[in-house]
């Protein structure tokens, strides 16, 4: 359990594994920019309704979920409402929430995702170096042990706090962004395992 664990995944890594992990928050960030200018909504906009509708949702259904909400939304408030997501109820709210204040800055964005994983996931899109986005899977492989989903243990303030210091140090150690250490591991991990979600 420790920064050790998460480099020697890194250092599985393969050119692929590194090419698509460190791409992966840029392209995110690319794909909400896009959002934004093609459905007239803001940046910070676009980047919390697709951290609001990422929960338990693959990252294509994802973005395809938050273009379908966004463009709704411009074009009929109410009836957004009704659009189908591949996420929780909760989620598509915090979304809406988001979409009906135009003038929404990162802060009361992410006060309104909440959730630490929320928060982390669109601060890392963002590019925050300072964030890493905690989840499962980055659970799995600071643990060094590969533990099912539905088996995580819930991921407390303390925890979260160790997780993401190993990550940090880890990351200082290569010299690359926390965000980017947890994107290439990611990556990396799921080839190993052959984990699909």
């Amino acid at each position: 359990m420790s920064a050790s664990h998460i480099l020697a995944v890194y250092h599985l890594a393969n050119i692929a594994d590194k090419a698509d992990g460190e791409a992966w928050y840029p392209v995110a960030s690319s794909v909400c920019q896009t959002l934004a200018d093609s459905y007239g909504v803001s940046y910070i906009q676009a980047v919390g309704v697709v951290a609001a509708l990422s929960p338990r949702n693959r990252w294509e259904r994802n973005i395809a979920d938050a273009e379908s909400l966004i463009k709704t939304y411009q074009t009929d408030p109410e009836s957004a409402a009704n659009v189908k997501v591949c996420t929780f109820g909760s989620g598509k709210q915090k979304a809406l929430k988001i979409l009906a204040l135009p003038m929404l800055t990162a802060e009361e964005m992410l006060t309104i995702l909440n959730g630490p994983k929320l928060r982390e996931f669109a601060s890392c899109i963002m590019g925050d170096s300072s964030e890493v986005c905690i989840d499962g899977h980055a659970y799995s492989i600071w643990l060094g042990d590969r533990v099912a989903l539905a088996n995580v243990p819930s991921i407390g303030v303390k925890l979260r706090r160790q997780i993401k210091a190993d990550y940090i140090s880890a990351a200082a150690t290569i010299g690359i962004e926390p965000y980017t250490l947890q994107a290439v591991t990611w990556c990396t991990w799921r080839r190993l395992h052959g984990v699909t979600k």
